[in-house]
């Protein structure tokens, strides 16, 4: 498969706001999850122990690093993988893969975000709309939502 044939069936290229959309929707619903797991202590844990990475360290060292593995997920899991296994097998490895931080709340990120990704690719044709999509998600993630549920807080 040619490099170019990756990018979406849009004239050169282009997307419109419809991956930005799907990153914001997207986040919107996981801080509506977040809100009712923050009550539930072993929910509460999972994301506090996945949180805790967003506010540890240089914050735009952390952001760049975040955008960078977003991008390179996509690229990966809805590049080669995709075209190898097509939609539902490049979500069940990208569930798969993630299941090895034994994080509940990022394999369950990564079952609704990887069929979204996976059927953007499936109706872009290319990469570049999940790209898009999966580092809006990521930045919003790591800049709202450690504040819903702190480290130390409780419910």
């Amino acid at each position: 498969m040619a490099a170019g044939s990756l990018l979406d069936r849009t004239p050169a290229g282009r997307i419109g706001a419809g991956p930005v959309a799907a990153g914001v929707g997207a986040f919107v619903l996981v801080r509506a999850g977040a809100e009712v797991a923050r009550r539930i202590p072993v929910l509460r844990r999972a994301l506090q122990g996945v949180l805790r990475y967003a506010t540890a360290g240089n914050g735009g060292a952390v952001l760049l690093t975040t955008l960078a593995n977003g991008a390179a997920e996509e690229l990966f899991f809805r590049g080669p993988v995709y075209n190898a296994l097509g939609a539902t097998g490049s979500t069940a490895v990208y569930v798969l893969t993630t299941t090895a931080t034994r994080n509940p709340a990022l394999v369950a990120a990564s079952a609704v975000m990887g069929a979204v990704f996976a059927w953007q690719r499936r109706s872009g044709g290319g990469v570049l709309a999940p790209v898009v999509t999966h580092v809006v998600w990521s930045a919003l993630m790591v800049w709202r939502l450690p504040a819903l549920v702190p480290e130390k807080a409780g419910p």
